[in-house]
């Protein structure tokens, strides 16, 4: 088992690490919707959100040599199910005809003031999981 970092995608501001590798999948900690490299924590609507957390996610799945097309478990934390229908779309147009296992969770408020927060567990690419 060994953790992940990559400069794509936000630095940890706590104890954690983006990822961890173990047996062949990815485990990604929860992305919220920040910039990376940016200080300014612009919450935007929840559809730029939705696109900015999974390129977020992108990014640390092809830093292990994976991508979103892998993706095994997506959980998503929301602060209004009223965005769940705003999010689906955006959600829908990102994976395509992939359709991972999804849970969407209610929670209360995210930090700075986001609306959504992704984790996820995605297998590596089969050339990867093999080395």
């Amino acid at each position: 088992m060994h953790s992940l970092s990559t400069l794509s995608a936000p630095t940890p501001a706590g104890h954690y690490s983006q990822a961890m590798i173990h047996n062949g999948c990815v485990y990604v900690a929860g992305q919220l919707p920040i910039v990376p490299g940016q200080s300014e924590h612009r919450v935007g609507t929840i559809e730029e959100q939705t696109v900015q957390v999974f390129a977020n996610i992108s990014a640390i799945l092809h830093a292990a040599g994976s991508n979103l097309s892998h993706l095994l478990q997506v959980t998503v934390y929301i602060t209004d199910m009223e965005l769940w229908g705003r999010f689906n779309v955006e959600y829908a147009k990102l994976m395509g005809a992939h359709r991972p296992a999804r849970a969407v969770v209610p929670v209360n408020p995210l930090h700075y003031g986001y609306q959504i927060e992704v984790q996820a567990i995605a297998a590596l690419n089969e050339m990867e999981a093999s080395a």
